[in-house]
């Protein structure tokens, strides 16, 4: 008799590029005691997939459950140390933040500055984003998403690996917040928010979002926004103002 043909099967690895590298996980000292006594309190728990920062596409967080209460959500892609949202959360203790980083020294620093503040309305997850947007996060579940400083990736053979494509601003309208039912068509729902250092990464953004029919650009077909006032200082962004880049600052909402 023929031998049966397999079943297919799922591939076990990932099968396109990601926007991020790993990099070392070692933590500090504080970080560490940070980490041990205060994960459990901040950190998001998800199954994997494929990867360590896989999360299994079965898996949807229901934001109420995860804050204990209904209230606006913001979402910050790659929060790094922690220094953006921890101060929104400090600063808006009627919203929820949601921050997602695959570094764990940075989500370490973030849990350290959280705990210090005792706040109650941040979670953190370790995920690739692509990968939350995707599957993890309710449609229409977040009021505001931020994507502030991503790697630009600045090397032509590298721009597979940047994070805003025509397919990413396709996920930004899966979860932004839809507009009220019963208000005129193309009022304005959630909010996008984005800021680079890198003046060919801000014109490749405006092109993609801009080219997004559930978009539309708040100042303008090719318009770039005034600096955000909720983003506070980094040390990023100082870095990169001293070397002389021009801050480039975004502002989408979904339609």
């Amino acid at each position: 008799m023929p031998e049966p043909t397999p079943a297919p099967t799922t591939p076990r690895f990932r099968t396109q590029p990601v926007s991020f590298v790993r990099r070392s996980g070692r933590l500090g000292a504080r970080q560490q005691r940070a980490w041990d006594a205060h994960a459990d309190r901040y950190l998001l728990e998800v199954p994997r997939d494929v990867a360590r920062t896989s999360v299994d596409p079965s898996f949807v967080v229901d934001p109420q459950v995860l804050f204990g209460r209904t209230a606006p959500l913001v979402v910050e892609i790659g929060s790094g140390q922690g220094e953006a949202v921890v101060a929104a959360a400090e600063a808006d203790p009627a919203t929820d933040f949601l921050a997602v980083e695959v570094y764990t020294p940075g989500l370490a620093q973030t849990v350290l500055r959280a705990a210090q503040r005792d706040l109650t309305n941040l979670r953190l997850v370790q995920v690739n984003a692509v990968e939350l947007l995707a599957t993890t996060l309710p449609e229409g579940g977040v009021d505001e998403l931020w994507v502030f400083f991503p790697d630009p990736w600045h090397k032509s053979r590298h721009h597979k690996r940047r994070l805003v494509t025509a397919s990413f601003a396709e996920l930004a309208v899966r979860v932004l917040r839809a507009p009220t039912e019963g208000m005129t068509e193309g009022t304005a729902g959630g909010t996008l928010r984005l800021a680079t250092d890198w003046a060919e990464y801000a014109e490749q953004m405006v092109q993609v979002l801009d080219a997004e029919p559930g978009l539309r650009n708040v100042h303008g077909t090719g318009g770039v926004a005034p600096r955000f006032d909720g983003r506070v200082l980094t040390g990023f962004e100082r870095k990169g103002t001293a070397a002389g880049r021009v801050i480039t600052d975004l502002e989408y909402v979904r339609v």
